[in-house]
């Protein structure tokens, strides 16, 4: 059996430590290896065991929960041999990175496991889109990882005024997140970032064609993602990475990173929604109703705050999308908070309407 230093002395450069060591324990007694997942494929996943990188099966682990599937980043219990290997269990997750699923039940989807940092890369190509920030923001903010925004390719932008107002523009849509300019072509920004996800793990998150691959490349030292060039027309790239995979860096830390997100759906995010828009629930909390939607009701500190220019409109919008968004998903898994949206509906209808034919009134 590979003895506890040597285990330590493996996986140690994957975030191994002390607690995983004490979770672990059990298991340990059975004569399985610990592992850090590095790669799930159709059922099969890479494992980095003290032993050296190991291919399993995840039969005995994979539920029909789509939520407790073994994915990227997982601590897991394998086989010590056999052929082939099982993964038997996975530690318990510190934190995880879900979205919810295209289908109509509106599934979660976990993209990575035991994730410190979400790295939310954004392309300086194409105009920026704060909406979309905000988006993968909220996921962060709920995954329990600490994000942080790259703003990619900034050598195509070559005004410094101009890059510095873009940067701006993202630092008011991401308060309390580090945001970094980065050019992996140039080398801009990429001590910076070095020294954001020297420690601990990192998700590399963003749509194709916003730089991801080139920008671990970049990290990592060595070309070990493929890279494809992004459409001029719109900055997308084909799906050139199409498996999440996790790579130690070699200063340290580690980096997973994703295939391109075409949906970002948000999955029980209240808390992250909260979080991006922290001014909005500040605000909120000084309105008169302490139930109000900040559309029309008297003593709205937060509609009072969009007309003295406090606040932009464009941030209100986006946080009431989300939150629309985000109680539709909780409603559709609880039938009594699905009826007490449409009740809540139907009433804002009733008043909306009655509005407009108190005006029509007035106007005849």
């Amino acid at each position: 059996m590979t003895s506890s230093s040597a285990v330590y002395s493996a996986l140690t450069p994957y975030g191994w430590d002390d607690d995983w060591a004490a979770a672990f324990a059990p298991y340990a007694r059975e004569g399985l290896l610990p592992g850090r997942v590095v790669r799930v494929d159709r059922g099969q996943c890479d494992v980095v065991t003290a032993d050296g990188a190991v291919r399993a099966d995840t039969a005995f682990v994979t539920p029909h929960d789509p939520m407790r599937v073994v994915c990227t980043g997982d601590w897991v219990a394998v086989e010590a041999g056999g052929n082939p290997r099982y993964v038997r269990a996975y530690l318990p997750r510190r934190t995880a990175f879900v979205r919810s699923t295209s289908s109509k039940r509106s599934d979660g989807q976990i993209l990575a496991a035991n994730v410190d940092h979400a790295v939310v890369a954004v392309s300086l190509a194409v105009e920026l889109d704060l909406g979309r920030v905000e988006r993968f923001l909220a996921l962060a903010w709920e995954s329990g990882a600490q994000p942080v925004v790259v703003l990619t390719k900034a050598d195509l932008v070559t005004d410094p005024v101009t890059l510095a107002h873009l940067v701006q523009d993202v630092e008011n849509t991401a308060p309390g997140v580090p945001v970094v300019a980065a050019s992996a072509h140039c080398g801009d920004g990429l001590d910076i970032l070095r020294a954001l996800v020297g420690d601990g793990t990192s998700v590399l998150l963003g749509q194709s064609g916003a730089g991801k691959s080139t920008l671990a490349n970049a990290l990592i030292g060595e070309d070990v993602m493929d890279v494809r060039a992004a459409r001029d027309v719109d900055g997308k790239g084909r799906h050139t990475t199409t498996t999440r995979n996790l790579l130690a860096l070699p200063g340290g830390g580690v980096l997973i990173d994703t295939p391109g997100l075409r949906g970002v759906g948000l999955y029980d995010a209240e808390s992250g929604v909260g979080q991006v828009f922290a001014e909005i629930e500040g605000l909120a909390e000084r309105c008169r109703f302490h139930d109000c939607a900040h559309e029309s009701e008297p003593g709205c500190a937060v509609r009072a705050a969009v007309d003295g220019g406090e606040l932009p409109v464009r941030r209100l919008e986006s946080y009431r999308k989300l939150i629309r968004e985000n109680q539709w998903i909780v409603a559709k898994t609880d039938a009594r908070l699905r009826a007490e949206i449409r009740r809540d509906w139907k009433r804002k209808g009733a008043e909306g309407r009655a509005a407009m034919q108190a005006k029509q009134g007035r106007w005849t």
